[in-house]
């Protein structure tokens, strides 16, 4: 017979700290020589816990995955015995979670009350992030740049720290070109960009929200100016004005989530029916000698062949993955290189 529910939770709190501090003491110092205070401490690593936990500077943010664990994001809601559990963790009332936290908070020596608790769920009819407490703002740093986050408002922070490695790739070859950040979010590849000298950033997203806090983190690192342009449109919207406009970038990267379903959308967008059109739609405003970042968080996702015969594609997923993400795979990463002639211009 399984142990009693308090029996179980005691048993899973002293595991989760020992490996919470076993992780602590080297992740600290690999953090530190990669220029960075925000990264994943840990990642499911006992099968009995499945927890994430990413720490944020003097903060750390625990993310529930009981029910998650095995779905794709996009594929299955949960039942309403689901969405109840599920509720009760985000507002702190289950035994299990906060024997949980008390872990977390001995095992990485951090304050009490500095860790935050968030729990992903897809809902029926309702926007992909959901509304959690009142905010917690925190700066954090990324290879000499800094970033607005905060802990409290939203599932997400506003930095998706598994893709820091690409982060710091965009903007190594930004300098002089002009780029184009898609499902921009708060903007990150585009103030990598920025610092990285590229000659003019165009960052697209829907939320006016998210748009600002782009200029937040420009004006937090001294790089806000008339080159960093923001449009607030569905991407495929943007990606027609602009290709009717006939600008022309030279990087590009294309991040979407894996579905949308927002009031401001004429309809969905899913990444595995979708992605060939957009990436067709992406193509069209490519310069040439162009290169094209496109990575989706969809764990059963599948690139369609036709995308072969409009950019020469290669997988860069193992390259994008720094050594905090290493235990799952959070993403995969594939660079287009266009193709050029009569061949492209009649298929798009």
């Amino acid at each position: 017979m399984p142990a009693p529910a308090p029996e179980r939770a005691t048993a899973h709190a002293t595991m989760l700290a020992n490996r919470v501090a076993k992780n602590a003491r080297h992740r600290r110092r690999w953090a530190r020589r990669a220029g960075t205070d925000a990264y994943r401490l840990y990642d499911h690593d006992i099968p009995e816990i499945p927890l994430a936990i990413d720490v944020y500077g003097q903060y750390a943010v625990v993310y529930d995955a009981r029910r998650d664990d095995e779905r794709d994001a996009g594929d299955a809601d949960l039942d309403d015995a689901d969405q109840d559990e599920a509720a009760a963790a985000q507002n702190g009332s289950d035994p299990w979670i906060e024997a949980m936290v008390g872990a977390v908070v001995g095992g990485a020596d951090l304050l009490p009350g500095a860790v935050v608790v968030k729990t992903r769920r897809r809902q029926r009819g309702a926007d992909q992030y959901e509304r959690g407490a009142a905010g917690i703002p925190v700066v954090v740093s990324e290879a000499g740049l800094r970033f607005h986050v905060d802990l409290g408002p939203y599932l997400d922070t506003g930095l998706f720290l598994d893709h820091r490695p690409l982060r710091t790739r965009f903007g190594r070859e930004a300098a002089g070109r002009r780029t184009l950040n898609l499902f921009a979010y708060t903007g990150a590849f585009s103030v990598h960009a920025a610092a990285g000298g590229a000659a003019h950033t165009t960052t697209v997203d829907l939320s006016r929200t998210y748009l600002d806090w782009f200029g937040e983190n420009l004006v937090l690192n001294g790089l806000d100016g008339p080159r960093h342009e923001r449009i607030r449109a569905d991407s495929f919207d943007a990606l027609r004005e602009l290709a009717a406009a006939r600008e022309r970038f030279d990087l590009i990267v294309v991040d979407p989530p894996t579905f949308s379903n927002s009031k401001r959308m004429s309809g969905t967008f899913d990444v595995q029916r979708d992605h060939t059109a957009l990436l067709r739609l992406v193509l069209s405003v490519a310069a040439p000698g162009a290169t094209v970042y496109f990575s989706t968080n969809r764990r059963k996702f599948s690139l369609d062949s036709a995308v072969e015969e409009l950019a020469r594609v290669d997988e860069i997923t193992a390259a994008t993955i720094d050594e905090d993400f290493s235990q799952r795979r959070p993403h995969r990463c594939w660079r287009l290189l266009p193709r050029v002639g009569d061949a492209i211009a009649d298929f798009l």
